[in-house]
């Protein structure tokens, strides 16, 4: 999901140049402390911190509901997650409900053999869909920091994914507020790293993309599509504690939350006079625990 300026805002005169390879990254501007280089690998297809909490929902269900021991239970959901994680969805053959729900219904096959079980695998599906989308919320430290974002600046929201998950996301964390405009990479002919999606949001903002900062939480997604599309500026989310590899695509800037962009924006702001409109955020829906402050919802899942 992503992001754009009002006023004036990236356009940074001495960005780092893209062919620059990082063992330690540079401080974002004078003074500051450097920011840590931190690269993990990025949660598989819009994998969540409340994964866990819809899992366990279904867990108990199966055992105290429907009698399922323990093991079975839990190999039914493991099979379940690896289906949803190697995903291959045609729309044009079966609606994204119909392939989940086939997913679990597989998965409890899989394990208890005999006939398959449609019923059951649809009460999977719902319970575990339902639970997902109840714990999927902004912070509160994210929304005032929109809100103040939004005073100065165009916000744009723009995720990979397919529509019918990535919007029932975007209703459930209610952050149709905080953007001027929300574009989803299933309702387009591209998705990230195509320039063509960058391009149609920066039409969206009524702002070019020499103009744009893109800030994102994927190296691949986020960050290389910036690149692609010749945007001012990328800026990195990262949240882990190993440096990028050296065949990553290399951002402009580095932060480990993305509570950190109002620093880095004001610092920028306040060292150029050319900056003009558009911060990219991906992945702005959070969920609620402390230990979420980075970027979480990505992907289709």
């Amino acid at each position: 999901m992503h992001f754009s300026t009002r006023e004036h805002l990236y356009g940074h005169r001495n960005l780092p140049p893209q062919s620059q390879t990082w063992t330690a990254p540079p401080p974002l501007f004078p003074g500051s402390a450097p920011v840590l280089a931190r690269l993990g690998k990025p949660e598989p297809r819009g994998a969540a911190l409340h994964e866990p909490t819809a899992r366990w929902k279904v867990i108990n269900n199966l055992q105290s509901v429907h009698h399922y021991d323990e093991r079975e239970a839990h190999m039914i959901c493991h099979i379940f997650q690896v289906k949803l994680l190697n995903e291959c969805y045609n729309p044009a053959k079966m609606s994204i409900t119909d392939r989940r729900i086939q997913h679990w219904e597989e998965a409890i096959q899989e394990v208890m053999g005999g006939t398959s079980n449609q019923d059951l695998a649809t009460e999977c599906y719902f319970l575990w869909k339902t639970t997902r989308l109840q714990h999927l919320t902004l912070t509160e430290e994210t929304q005032k920091m929109l809100r103040e974002l939004r005073k100065e600046f165009q916000l744009l929201l723009l995720t990979n994914g397919v529509a019918q998950i990535q919007r029932e996301k975007i209703e459930a964390c209610a952050c149709q507020p905080y953007f001027d405009a929300i574009v989803v990479g299933g309702e387009q002919k591209e998705e990230k790293p195509a320039s063509s999606i960058f391009h149609h949001c920066c039409e969206l903002l009524g702002v070019q993309p020499e103009d744009c900062v893109m800030v994102g939480d994927s190296l691949d997604a986020d960050i290389q599509g910036g690149l692609n599309a010749g945007l001012k500026a990328t800026v990195w989310v990262n949240k882990t504690a190993m440096a990028p590899k050296d065949t990553s695509p290399v951002p402009h800037y580095i932060i480990p939350s993305v509570l950190d962009l109002p620093g880095l924006f004001c610092s920028l702001k306040d060292t150029s006079e050319d900056i003009k409109k558009v911060a990219d955020i991906s992945g702005m829906c959070e969920t609620s625990t402390k230990e979420s402050r980075t970027l979480a919802c990505k992907g289709s899942c």
